[in-house]
């Protein structure tokens, strides 16, 4: 310890009593395990307030990005879960019409109505079901859990437009929807297309948004799992 009286200084000794010494002692452990977390880069570069940017596990970039599995799997149980959540809206519609005592008729008295209800809840199953895709993705995944829901996303919207290409094609070669029987609905062809452009846009959007939420939901339980081990560690 250095004293400093006028101009002159003078040497003392450090306190030799108990508190002092434990004192020292510990504020020399916290600072050794201060230390032993920190990695040192010769190379690395510094940020402007002087402190070494946070580097990344090598091991563990491996395991970030896109994972085309994962991707997949999770489109399959979007799939999957529409299916099983229309089955089951349209169980409870048909029930809701038997004890409502609402026939066809009254539909197609109100076509407006009727149109709009069914792309209403076609839109929210689809939501429903993409957010299942993405949930799944991202806990299949661990890291990244946006990318894997857009790409659930990704893989339904593809393999719609290729649906959707093949059923021209076919369509162009041997007309197949002259044999469909299509209802009469009294509705104008603007009325319909401005319906159908809307639904779509709103059936686009709205999966997009949760398939990537649904991934970064389920990213969050590993992160949980991340942070008790840090904890115990």
């Amino acid at each position: 310890m250095v004293q400093q009286y006028g101009d002159t200084a003078t040497m003392t000794e450090p306190d030799n009593d108990a508190t002092t010494t434990a004192r020292y002692e510990e504020a020399r452990a916290a600072a050794h395990r201060a230390m032993s977390n920190v990695t040192i880069i010769p190379d690395q570069p510094l940020t402007p307030t002087g402190a070494m940017e946070p580097v990344e596990d090598p091991e563990l970039l491996a395991y970030r990005g896109f994972k085309f599995g994962a991707a997949f799997f999770g489109w399959l149980i979007a799939i999957a879960m529409s299916v099983v959540l229309s089955i089951a809206v349209a169980a409870a519609a048909l029930g809701t019409a038997e004890i409502l005592d609402y026939t066809r008729a009254d539909a197609e008295a109100q076509p407006g109505a009727t149109a709009i209800t069914a792309a209403a809840v076609s839109v929210v199953v689809a939501t429903l079901a993409f957010y299942s895709g993405g949930y799944v993705a991202g806990r299949l995944a661990r890291f990244d859990g946006g990318r894997q829901g857009f790409g659930v996303w990704m893989f339904a919207f593809l393999f719609a437009v290729l649906a959707a290409g093949t059923g021209a094609l076919l369509n162009n070669q041997y007309d197949l929807l002259a044999d469909v029987n299509r209802p009469d609905v009294s509705l104008t062809t603007d009325t319909l297309t401005t319906g159908g452009i809307v639904a779509t846009a709103a059936l686009l959007l709205l999966t997009l948004l949760f398939a990537i939420v649904g991934g970064k939901a389920g990213r969050r339980y590993h992160d949980k799992i991340d942070r008790l081990l840090e904890q115990q560690f």
